[in-house]
């Protein structure tokens, strides 16, 4: 360990290397406080070591750029307080120290105990490791929260595209019903959407985010018992399910708008949105193995319960602003208020002049553009293998977990990129619009290739290229709304997911349409055509510059 012995009366003394938080021993009147963290994770403590009973004489250190006046004392525990009553163990320094700047350079400067004629008294400072959970950046915090929600919250998603299977052959559902059930889930889905980002912008992330996973999750574990019930009521259910899932993006991307710095945006989104595409894989690979042990109920009970446990530690942890977290740290809220996010809550949604900027015009058909693609490969590979690759139900299953490994893995990447070249001096528009043209191009030239490969395992791998160039979106439209609207970010993610789904809903009903006329080629030329409408909208209308204050 460290150590150095630095203490002034009535004053602040400070002693760390440079790019350490400042350390602090603060001595008034007779009682001796320790003061310190630092933020990588090390911790500075008052210790005291015994002293005899001959007088005692002071040596003020010259160090860098202060003059410091130094006392010795004794405790019984290392760290604590020297109380009033022990003055025996207090020796006052008559000389004030003073310091021009509370910021310089002491890394050249030896720290030794201070000297003593008896070498038996000094007062050091001593180094000490604490738990790296303890000094864990908070932004990061509320980042792997929000990804714990969005695994959550396509767990409970997808277990019904599993479960529906044993479900239907129990209550004798057709094909229609079982379309139906499936479908409802939008019904809610698509309301919550505006409404969600209006509340989290005005009452907070926290509040609506949490209200959100805790509604889905009751709504999942109430699902067995609405099916027995009847089918009335098992689609109000699947559609109380979609408003709680509703609210989940935009008060995530409010939440985020406060927490992260434009330095780590794309980086922290991408890691959230990979909690969905994760939260797929592990629905689909553990849905089976519960309804093949407990049945196709236990898939909704086990499931729905473990948003209890994300609610806990979210209450615990979570706040929906850095101004409201009693135990973030100065340095890291400086960091995150470094931004131009303004601290005032959000009382009237500016409608008018939100629906009047092009480039939000560009988030919306964008975002319809790119969920078309998306939902029209995600609703429809299990059939395409089925049909086209020839492979059974089983090997589609498997290969249907391919495309969301892929876009997790790419999501992150693309995170990682983008912040780079921020960091570095690109402009966030032309970020913005490199990684959106990636996720748009990429996909289309995947697309057009299908039609020319011979081998199912060519097929696959077009497939997968294509799905993980389209995570490159998560840095580009979806990285957007905290970019020109900060304070409307939840209403502006609102707005344009909402055409998302319903580009998802027209997009998987068309697919069948021109399925029964034409062929996947057809289905594929129609994706890559929006996919390129898509790209041209986006480079000419869209901005990475704040237009809404």
């Amino acid at each position: 360990m460290t150590m150095a012995g630095i203490l002034c009366r009535g004053e602040q003394a400070i002693l760390l290397p440079r790019g350490e938080r400042l350390s602090v021993a603060v001595v008034h009147g007779n009682i001796v406080k320790p003061i310190s963290v630092s933020p990588n994770g090390r911790q500075l403590i008052l210790l005291s070591l015994h002293h005899s009973d001959k007088s005692h004489r002071d040596y003020p250190q010259q160090i860098s750029k202060g003059s410091f006046a130094c006392c010795s004392f004794s405790s019984s525990s290392p760290g604590g307080w020297l109380e009033a009553g022990d003055k025996d163990k207090i020796v006052e320094n008559r000389t004030s120290a003073f310091y021009k700047s509370e910021e310089y350079d002491i890394t050249e400067a030896k720290l030794d105990s201070l000297p003593s004629p008896d070498e038996n008294n000094e007062a050091i400072l001593v180094e000490r490791d604490i738990p790296w959970w303890q000094s864990f950046p908070k932004r990061w915090v509320i980042v792997l929260l929000c990804f714990a929600a969005f695994l959550l919250c396509n767990m409970d998603r997808v277990n019904m595209s599993i479960a529906i299977l044993p479900m239907s052959k129990e209550f004798n559902w057709n094909s229609a019903t079982v379309g139906l059930i499936q479908s409802s889930f939008f019904w809610g889905y698509l309301l919550t959407q505006i409404l969600g980002g209006i509340w989290a912008d005005k009452i907070g992330g926290k509040l609506v985010l949490g209200f959100g996973v805790v509604w889905w999750s009751v709504a999942t574990i109430l699902t067995p018992i609405a099916a027995k019930i009847g089918l009335p009521f098992l689609l109000i259910m699947r559609a109380f399910m979609g408003i709680g899932e509703g609210v989940a993006m935009p008060a995530m991307n409010n939440l985020l708008s406060k927490w992260i710095p434009v330095s780590e945006r794309s980086r922290s989104l991408a890691l959230v949105y990979s909690g969905m595409y994760l939260g797929s894989v592990t629905g689909l690979a553990f849905s089976p193995i519960l309804i093949h042990k407990f049945g196709w109920p236990s898939v909704f009970y086990s499931f729905g319960s473990l948003g209890s446990i994300w609610f806990a530690l979210w209450l615990r942890k979570a706040y929906s602003s850095p101004e409201e977290d009693p135990e973030l740290s100065k340095e890291e809220k400086k960091l995150i208020m470094g931004g131009s996010i303004s601290k005032e809550p959000v009382k009237v949604i500016p409608w008018r002049l939100i629906l009047s900027k092009a480039p939000v015009w560009a988030l919306i058909i964008s975002h319809f553009c790119h969920n078309w693609g998306t939902f029209i490969l995600l609703t429809w590979m299990p059939t395409y293998y089925n049909q086209v690759l020839k492979f059974n139900l089983t090997e589609s299953g498997l290969l249907c977990v391919l495309p969301w490994l892929t876009m997790a893995a790419f999501a992150n990447i693309g995170g990682w990129i983008a912040d780079t070249l921020v960091s570095r001096g690109l402009s966030i528009t032309a970020v913005r619009k490199i990684m959106q043209s990636i996720g748009f191009l990429g996909p289309a030239f995947f697309l057009t290739q299908l039609s020319y490969v011979r081998t199912p395992a060519m097929a696959v791998l077009c497939m997968a290229c294509s799905q993980g160039s389209d995570a490159f979106s998560q840095s580009g439209l979806y990285s957007n709304h905290q970019d020109i609207g900060p304070r409307y970010a939840g209403v502006l993610l609102g707005l344009s997911n909402t055409a998302g789904v319903l580009a998802g809903v027209f997009g998987t009903a068309a697919t069948g349409y021109i399925l029964q006329r034409g062929s996947w080629d057809d289905v594929f030329k129609v994706s890559v055509a929006l996919y390129i409408i898509g790209t041209l909208v986006w480079n000419l209308f869209s901005t990475g510059e704040k237009i809404l204050d």
